[in-house]
């Protein structure tokens, strides 16, 4: 975002001296919508994870939710990388900042780390939903 610029007073002198002139107020720059995530790549990323068997498949086509036939719905075991693994058992040992740290050295940057562990995290708590 812009800074607050003020109004030039017209003058030669002074604090505020300058042409009077009106403000441009440019648009945003690409790198502060970085990261943002689309629709699009949210669901590319979702059927990846899910081809790969990180994420519980999801019902045939999503349309057989209304049939009696539960001979559809599968669920698979989630398939952790070893990082992975190791995030989910210090998380279960309530080590947190451990964690994020251990994250962050194989991810690179702290906001990929805190959204892993995030994740991780989730990833847990549905475990334990299913009764595993």
């Amino acid at each position: 975002m812009p800074k607050e610029v003020k109004q030039k007073s017209g003058l030669i002198v002074g604090l505020n001296a300058g042409h009077k002139v009106t403000p441009r107020t440019p648009a945003p720059r690409i790198s502060r919508r970085k990261g943002f995530l689309s629709k699009r790549t949210a669901f590319v990323r979702e059927i990846t994870k899910e081809v790969a068997g990180y994420v519980k498949a999801r019902t045939f086509a999503e349309g057989l939710q209304n049939r009696s036939s539960n001979s559809m719905l599968t669920s698979r075991v989630y398939s952790l990388a070893p990082y992975e693994k190791r995030i989910i058992e210090l998380l279960r040992n309530s080590k947190d900042k451990r964690a994020r740290r251990l994250a962050k050295k194989r991810l690179g940057t702290f906001g990929r780390s805190k959204r892993k562990v995030d994740e991780m995290t989730k990833v847990i708590a549905e475990s334990r939903r299913a009764g595993h």
